[in-house]
C-alpha cells in the first residue's frame, strides 16, 4: 500500500504542477512561481482537504531536487569567466552580500525573532536568483547585452560566497555561535575540500566524460553523471559538508568538459522533474494565514531587499568603472532572491533552528520580487534618463569622468615579467601546500575513523601511525619536490633582480649565490614546519620518524626524475583542461530557405542626435508591419546587440542593422530617417 500512496502523492504534485505552470507560462510568469502554487493549493494547509499524504516522502524526492539544481546552477558556472569578471562584478557581490546579511539581521532583530532566525534571514536575503535572472532576461532578449554579462559575472561570485555561507551556517546552527578562529577554521577546511576536488575533478573528469561519450551512448553518459553528481555529493555529507555543496562544485568541474552542451541537454529533463518536485515542497510548507500575520515583516524585507541590493549592486558596478546607465541595470536585475535562498531556509529546517514562520515568509519575498524583477530591469533605461536630464550637471559629468578615469586606468596597465612569474609560482607553491594539506588532513581522519579494512588488518596503534605518515610523505612527494623547485627558481629571480652590481660591488656574485641559496632553505623549513604541525595528531615516535624519512629520501633519490613528470603531467592536464575552448553548441539543419532570403540584402542606418525615432520602442515604431523590414541587430558604444527584442529602446547614435528586400530597405529608411 506504501507503493500505491507514493504513486497517488506523485501523480498528485506532478499534474498539479504541470496544470498551474502552463497557466504561468501563458501569463509569462516565471515558472518557479507556479510551482510553488502547486504546492500552496495541494498543501496541508489549504481548505478544504490535503491532496497529499505522506509529505516525508515528497521532501525525501525535494532532496533529490536540491541536489539537481545545485549540479545544475554548478554546470553554468564557469571557472574561467572567474578571470573575465573582474574587480566589479567581486565589489557589487561583497557589498551585497554584505549590506543584506547586515540589513536582514536587523529587520529580524526589529520584530523581536530570535538570534538565529535573524542570522538565517540576512543570509537568505544576501543571494540573488540565478534561475530567475537568466529566465527574465533570456525572455526580455537582453541576455548578450554587457549589463547581463557582469550580472553573471556578480552571480558567479555570489555562489562561491553562497557556498561558504552554507558551510559558516552549518557551523553556527551546530555550536551556537562562531568564534573568530572557528571561521578561519571552517573557510581553511572548505578551501581545502574545493581545491582539491576541482584539481582532482579538473584532471580527471573531463578525461573520463570525453572516454565514456566516444561510446554514443546518452545512457552511459547520463549514469555517469549522475554517479559523479551523488559520489561527490556523498563525499561532502560525509566531511559535514551540504550535499548542495558536493553537487555544486562536481557541476562547476563537470561545466569545463567539451561534452558539456550535451550534458546539458541529458541532464535537463532529470534537473526539471525533480526541482519541480523541489519548489512544490517548498510550496506545502506554506500557510497561508500565517501570510496574513506576517504581512508587514514581509512588506518591510521586500522593499530592503529591492532598495538594498539596488543601491549596493548599482554602487559596486559604478565603483568598477561601468557608467551609470549600466550599472543601475545590474542592480534592478539583482534586485529578487530565490533559490539559494530557499535551500539556506531548508538548512535552517533540517537543522532545526529557526522557526517555522520564516520559510514561509522567505518564499513570500521571493515571490514578490521575482513578479517585480522584469518590470525594474525594463524601467532601468527611464530612471537613468530621467536621471539625466533632473540632476545637476557638474555632478553628470563628474560621474562620466570617472568612469573614463577607471577605463583609462585598467587600459594603462603594462605587464610586468619578473611580477608574472613571481605570482605564478607563488600561486603554485599555495596550491601545492593545500593538496598536501589534503594528504594529511585525510590520513589524521583515518587515524581517528579507520575504515573497516584498515580495522581488520590489525596493526597496532604505533604501526598504523607510522603507516599512515609514510603514505602520506610518498604521495605528496611530487608536491614536495614541486615546491622545493619553485623554492629554487624564486631565489635565484630575487638574486638577480634584487641585488645589483652598482650596489654589492664585487662580492655581487657571492651575495647572489648566497640569496639564491637561503629561499629555497627557508621554504623548505618552513614547509617541514607546516608538515609537523598538519602530522601532530598520528606523528610516530621521533626515532621511528628518523627512520621513515631515509626511506622517503631514499625514494626521493631513486625517483626524482619519474616524481618530477608526475607532477609535470598532472599540471600539464590541469592547464589543458582549462585552456581547451569549450565545445560549439550543435546546430540543427538549416531548412530550405525561402524565396525572400535569395533577393533580401542587408543595410545600416546610423541614428543622428535629432532623430524622431531616437526615444522609442522597436514595436512602437511597427516597421516590419509597415515596410516589410526588420531591424535584425544594433550597435551601441561599441557593444552589438543581435536580434534585439521589440521592448528595446532606440537611442540617438545607433548603428541599426536591417534586413529585407532593396524596396524595403529604401522604406524603412525614409521612416527611421524622417
Amino acid at each position: 500500500m506504501h507503493a500505491v500512496s507514493f504513486l497517488q502523492d506523485l501523480a498528485v504534485v506532478m499534474i498539479v504542477a504541470g496544470l498551474v505552470t502552463v497557466i504561468f507560462h501563458r501569463f509569462k510568469q516565471p515558472v518557479v512561481l507556479g510551482y510553488i502554487v502547486a504546492g500552496v493549493i495541494i498543501g496541508p494547509h489549504t481548505p478544504p482537504f490535503p491532496l497529499v499524504r505522506d509529505q516525508d516522502t515528497i521532501h525525501t524526492l525535494s532532496e533529490l531536487g536540491v541536489i539537481l539544481l545545485m549540479f545544475s546552477l554548478g554546470l553554468e558556472f564557469s571557472l574561467r569567466k572567474l578571470k573575465q569578471v573582474g574587480a566589479p562584478a567581486f565589489l557589487a557581490a561583497l557589498l551585497e552580500i554584505l549590506l543584506l546579511f547586515w540589513v536582514g539581521y536587523e529587520i529580524g532583530r526589529l520584530f523581536g525573532w530570535t538570534n538565529m532566525d535573524s542570522i538565517f534571514l540576512g543570509a537568505m536575503l544576501s543571494m540573488s536568483s540565478t534561475t530567475v535572472i537568466i529566465k527574465v532576461l533570456g525572455d526580455l532578449g537582453k541576455m548578450k547585452e554587457r549589463f547581463a554579462q557582469l550580472i553573471f559575472g556578480i552571480l558567479i561570485i555570489e555562489d562561491i560566497l553562497g557556498i561558504a555561507m552554507i558551510a559558516l551556517l552549518s557551523g553556527i546552527a551546530m555550536t551556537g555561535s562562531l568564534s573568530v578562529g572557528e571561521v578561519g577554521l571552517t573557510l581553511g577546511k572548505l578551501g581545502v575540500f574545493l581545491t582539491v576536488v576541482l584539481v582532482i575533478g579538473l584532471i580527471s573528469v573531463p578525461r573520463l566524460l570525453s572516454y565514456v561519450a566516444r561510446f554514443k551512448s546518452n545512457e552511459m553518459l547520463i549514469i555517469t553523471l549522475l554517479g559523479l553528481c551523488f559520489g561527490v555529493s556523498l563525499l561532502a555529507v560525509k566531511l559535514g559538508y551540504s550535499v548542495a555543496l558536493g553537487a555544486f562544485i562536481i557541476g562547476a568541474v563537470i561545466a569545463e568538459s567539451r561534452e558539456i552542451h550535451r550534458i546539458e541537454t541529458l541532464i535537463e529533463p532529470v534537473r526539471d522533474m525533480f526541482s519541480a518536485i523541489f519548489f512544490v515542497a517548498i510550496g506545502l510548507l506554506i500557510e497561508p494565514p500565517m501570510l496574513i500575520t506576517y504581512w508587514q515583516p514581509i512588506l518591510v524585507i521586500t522593499l530592503a531587499v529591492i532598495v538594498g541590493k539596488v543601491l549596493t549592486c548599482s554602487f559596486g558596478a559604478f565603483v568598477g568603472g561601468n557608467d551609470t546607465r549600466t550599472s543601475l541595470r545590474v542592480g534592478m536585475g539583482l534586485a529578487q532572491i530565490g533559490e539559494f535562498s530557499f535551500i539556506i531556509a531548508a538548512l535552517g529546517v533540517t537543522l532545526k533552528v529557526t522557526s517555522g514562520f520564516l520559510y514561509p515568509i522567505a518564499v513570500a519575498v521571493s515571490v514578490l520580487t521575482t513578479l517585480l524583477t522584469p518590470v525594474l530591469i525594463q524601467s532601468a533605461d527611464g530612471l537613468v534618463n530621467r536621471f539625466d536630464r533632473l540632476a545637476p550637471r557638474p555632478l553628470v559629468h563628474s560621474l562620466e569622468i570617472y568612469t573614463r578615469w577607471v577605463g583609462q586606468l585598467g587600459s594603462q596597465r603594462a605587464p610586468n615579467l619578473a611580477g608574472t612569474l613571481v605570482r605564478r609560482w607563488i600561486s603554485q607553491m599555495a596550491l601545492n601546500l593545500i593538496l598536501i594539506a589534503a594528504v594529511f588532513i585525510a590520513a589524521a581522519f583515518a587515524e581517528r575513523h579507520p575504515p573497516r579494512w584498515l580495522s581488520e588488518i590489525g596493526l597496532g596503534e604505533d604501526w598504523l601511525k607510522a603507516t599512515l605518515w609514510l603514505a602520506s610523505m610518498l604521495i605528496s612527494l611530487p608536491l614536495f619536490i614541486a615546491t622545493f623547485r619553485k623554492l629554487q627558481a624564486l631565489g635565484l629571480l630575487i638574486a638577480e633582480s634584487k641585488v645589483s652590481a652598482a650596489a654589492a660591488g664585487e662580492r655581487t656574485a657571492a651575495i647572489r649565490a648566497v640569496v639564491a641559496q637561503v629561499v629555497p632553505i627557508a621554504g623548505a623549513v618552513a614547509l617541514g614546519l607546516c608538515v609537523l604541525v598538519l602530522s601532530s595528531t598520528f606523528l610516530p615516535t621521533f626515532k621511528v620518524v628518523l627512520v621513515l624519512l631515509g626511506v622517503v629520501a631514499f625514494v626521493t633519490w631513486r625517483l626524482w626524475r619519474s616524481l618530477i613528470q608526475v607532477y609535470s603531467k598532472a599540471q600539464v592536464a590541469l592547464q589543458e583542461t582549462l585552456a581547451q575552448p569549450a565545445a560549439p553548441r550543435p546546430s540543427a539543419a538549416l531548412p530550405a530557405l525561402p524565396a525572400f532570403f535569395h533577393e533580401a540584402n542587408l543595410a545600416t542606418v546610423r541614428l543622428a542626435a535629432a532623430s524622431p525615432v531616437a526615444g522609442k520602442l522597436i514595436r512602437e515604431l511597427e516597421l516590419r508591419t509597415r515596410t516589410g523590414a526588420s531591424i535584425i541587430g544594433l550597435e551601441r558604444d561599441g557593444t552589438n546587440l543581435i536580434n534585439p527584442g521589440p521592448d528595446e529602446e532606440l537611442r540617438s547614435g545607433d548603428q541599426v542593422l536591417l534586413l529585407g528586400t532593396p524596396a524595403q530597405l529604401d522604406s524603412a529608411r525614409a521612416r527611421l530617417l524622417n
